[in-house]
């Protein structure tokens, strides 16, 4: 949990710099995206290994 909320303070760190420095917006953009197809990404193989691991 608390890495979710360094994550989402960076992001949001980078975005209000990113108004002055434009790569700082682009990563903050690229930095967002890998952040939501992780979570995607781990609520699919967590409930796999769940469902598998109850017999």
């Amino acid at each position: 949990m608390l890495l979710w909320i360094v994550l989402i303070v960076l992001v949001l760190t980078l975005f209000g710099f990113g108004f002055s420095l434009h790569l700082l917006w682009y990563a903050a953009a690229v930095l967002l995206v890998l952040c939501a197809v992780g979570f995607f990404m781990r609520g699919r193989m967590g409930s796999g290994r769940s469902a598998g691991g109850h017999r």
